[in-house]
């Protein structure tokens, strides 16, 4: 029925399995649980939890004002629903380290497969905005230390998001990344890389799993999977894609509506009942229903 059929465990192990294969992970954004569920039955192999997009669907801007409960909380939505490993972004571990250490755990907890901490300072805000701060290198290692000293589950993955190269340059960027995995980073999310140059250099210099994060309207190209596995990155992260879909659709719907005075010319482009219940397990509940309210003890128990 609505939950998964695998263990956090065996997500996390499946996930770093995934990691060393050498193979691209496709990992799309889910804006809320149900969309986890399709990204999975859309033959996606990983999904992804962005600071963004859950700020955005409690109608707040991306600047740092989402606590770690709220985050965890909708991690624990999602994973319930969804075998496959799920990816979440942490922000800045939100506090100091000790706040870190405890964000790995809430996020443990929840039952995701790993989370990543970036190097901005509070209020942080949108990795492909102007006007960003980054912590010392030395306050990064604090937060990054934290995290793996609280890890109880060796296979959760800890993953550092550098956004140095918008504010200090590649060879920042790339000397924070090698930082970050000395102090315990398992794999580096290099924020704002401006094309494929960057991204060979940043896969030359660093020896760890690497995400490419293809958000749209952004400062990175949209590179395509083929460049991406030729490059060497291990994952292909699609952040926000979903919502910004889902977003136009329902402000186009809204017009059409307001317009039309009926939402019949936008049948066609709706989901249908029945498909909806099909994702949703409808017979899978009805079925399970119907077997305990006609169960009845044996005689004599």
């Amino acid at each position: 029925m609505g939950h998964t059929r695998t263990t956090p465990a065996g997500r996390r192990r499946a996930f770093r399995e995934q990691l060393a294969s050498g193979r691209l992970l496709r990992m799309p954004g889910a804006l809320n649980p149900l969309s986890a569920r399709l990204i999975q039955d859309a033959g996606f192999e990983a999904a992804y939890l962005s600071g963004a997009v859950l700020a955005a669907d409690l109608g707040l801007p991306d600047i740092g004002l989402t606590t770690s409960t709220e985050v965890a909380a909708r991690a624990q939505q999602t994973t319930r629903v969804t075998d496959l490993p799920v990816l979440i972004d942490a922000d800045t571990g939100f506090g100091e380290p000790l706040n870190a250490a405890r964000t790995v755990q809430l996020m443990e907890d929840a039952g995701l497969a790993g989370l990543h901490l970036e190097d901005q300072v509070n209020p942080k805000r949108c990795g492909h905005l102007d006007g960003k701060s980054v912590t010392s290198r030395t306050e990064m290692g604090r937060r990054l230390r934290a995290a793996v000293d609280a890890r109880r589950d060796p296979d959760f993955l800890l993953m550092a998001r550098t956004d140095a190269r918008a504010v200090e340059g590649l060879a920042a960027a790339v000397d924070r990344a090698k930082a970050y995995v000395d102090a315990g980073a398992d794999a580096i999310f290099p924020e704002a890389l401006t094309g494929e140059a960057e991204y060979e250099a940043f896969r030359a210099a660093v020896d760890v799993p690497l995400l490419a994060n293809l958000t749209e309207f952004g400062r990175t190209p949209l590179l395509d999977t083929r460049t991406l596995e030729n490059l060497g990155y291990n994952i292909a992260l699609y952040p926000v894609t979903l919502l910004r879909l889902a977003m136009g659709a329902v402000e186009d719907g809204l017009r059409t509506l307001a317009a039309e005075g009926t939402q019949e010319s936008l049948l066609p482009r709706m989901q249908t009942r029945s498909r909806l219940y099909e994702h949703l397990g409808y017979a899978d509940y009805a079925a399970f229903d119907s077997a305990v309210h006609d169960f009845t003890l044996p005689p004599g128990t």
